[in-house]
């Protein structure tokens, strides 16, 4: 393409909440370009003039940061290059810098053929209609004109000085941290050198190729380095990080995986603390005993939409000061910036432990022991995936079954409630199920699978 002309992107790469796509398939160095000048044009009309840009540490994020900033520069807007590092680095530069925008260059967990963008405009999610509406500026060539320019602002110390500040002292802990050779692995580093207690640090350099294991903690395979670890040098936690840092993943001393419902009780205890009645959200995914706990505490539940920029933007309608996801997005508004950060939720994680008499252990025995399934994923194509969904809504809905359509469907019954939903990230339909009783899931699994066969979709054995 000749920069500044008319420039289509491949129809997949668009997402709710992000752009992602197949690097030299679905996405080339002309993308990153015309996600910079669209982009930059956006900035420029709403008034503003600055966009902090940084990358992770895929192979390819160097030639895209760079793409990305030539555009912004040919809108006559400045970018601000924090470097490489964790996606929370680039939402904190926004904020502590004052920008009017900011652009990350990531892949998240994908693997490592993709790259992606994440974007905010000001301090705000940038998502749906807003990354959709890139596309029709780039089609159309409906860019501004500028000389811009650019000029580098490292923010890694910075962003691990704030993150230390909410750290409470209380007993030492033993900690095994994996990094997964993801953009976070630096800055781990450095808030592990800088806590007290004993840190044993895994996979800490950054490594696109991810040869240890691919950098999403919400696979229970994934884990099992750190799982090792914890159990045989006798930790008290370990602590997982995705690829761009911006999903944290946790395994107690007796070696059991703590998911996203889980751990927001932790987190949950502490907030109601200090903020009695406040709001917390969790996703639609999360287990019934998230909610029932935040409850209990005090505290205003309320289940919302999967997808971090989805997230964001209710707790800013809501004021929530604590939201979370099955996945691993925790998002604090009581003492930090609204955004997900895993190395700032594992901090707030090690103080709420330290300053406890029970371990993490404990807390996750303590809690009603209902029965579930993992996150499931069935294969399901871009084309199909959300018609999937929308038809097994209207099958229940005929059948008078009581539906959530919050996210997907999420069908509650005398056992329990299952859920399925399609993915914005990946070519998959998502499932869980939740039951009393081992009958009762069993009954739960069925109907679901009978819903997915029921479109033509065969799921794996669950």
């Amino acid at each position: 393409m000749t920069r500044g002309s008319a420039h289509s992107f491949d129809g997949t790469i668009l997402r709710e909440y992000d752009i992602r796509g197949i690097v030299g398939d679905t996405l080339t160095g002309d993308d990153a370009y015309a996600i910079g000048r669209a982009f930059g044009s956006e900035i420029v009309r709403t008034g503003g003039d600055t966009v902090c840009v940084g990358y992770d540490g895929r192979l390819s994020s160097p030639e895209m940061e760079q793409a990305v900033v030539e555009g912004l520069k040919d809108c006559g807007v400045e970018a601000i290059r924090v470097g490489l590092g964790p996606t929370p680095m680039l939402y904190f530069a926004v904020n502590v810098l004052s920008a009017d925008g900011g652009i990350m260059v990531s892949g998240s967990h994908n693997p490592p053929d993709y790259n992606g963008f994440k974007m905010m405009y000001v301090a705000e999610p940038f998502y749906g209609d807003d990354i959709l509406n890139l596309g029709r500026i780039a089609a159309a060539a409906d860019y501004e004109n500028g000389d811009g320019s650019d000029r580098s602002v490292p923010m890694l110390d910075r962003y691990v000085e704030r993150i230390l500040q909410d750290y409470r002292e209380g007993r030492d802990l033993k900690v095994a941290w994996d990094a997964g050779n993801g953009a976070a692995g630096q800055a781990m580093v450095q808030v592990a050198a800088q806590l007290p207690g004993e840190h044993i640090l895994l996979n800490e350099k950054v490594d696109g190729n991810f040869p240890a294991h691919h950098p999403d903690p919400t696979v229970v395979e994934n884990l099992q380095q750190l799982r090792d670890t914890v159990l045989t040098q006798n930790c008290d936690l370990g602590i997982a990080l995705d690829g761009d840092g911006d999903r944290i993943g946790v395994i107690d001393s007796e070696g059991e995986i703590l998911w996203g419902d889980q751990l927001m009780v932790v987190w949950a205890a502490d907030v109601l603390a200090t903020n009695p009645g406040a709001t917390i959200i969790a996703d639609v995914k999360a287990s019934q005993v998230l909610f029932d706990q935040v409850a209990a505490m005090g505290g205003k539940p309320l289940m919302w939409r999967t997808g971090h920029s989805l997230i964001k933007a209710k707790m800013a309608e809501t004021g929530a000061l604590l939201s979370g996801e099955m996945s691993g997005h925790i998002f604090f508004a009581d003492r930090y910036f609204g955004y997900d950060d895993a190395l700032y939720a594992a901090v707030r994680l090690l103080a709420c432990v330290a300053n406890r008499d029970d371990t993490l252990a404990d807390i996750r025995k303590s809690l009603p022991q209902l029965l579930n399934t993992p996150e499931l994923r069935f294969p399901c194509s871009e084309e199909r995936k959300f018609a999937v969904v929308d038809e097994v809504r209207d099958r229940l809905a005929e059948a008078g079954a009581n539906v959530s359509d919050i996210d997907g469907v999420r069908v509650l019954t005398d056992d329990g409630w299952w859920l399925l939903r399609s993915s914005n990230t990946q070519d998959v339909l998502v499932a869980r199920c939740e039951a009393e009783t081992a009958e009762g899931l069993d009954r739960l699994k069925v109907a679901l699978v009978d819903q997915v066969r029921a479109s033509g979709i065969e799921p794996p054995d669950i």
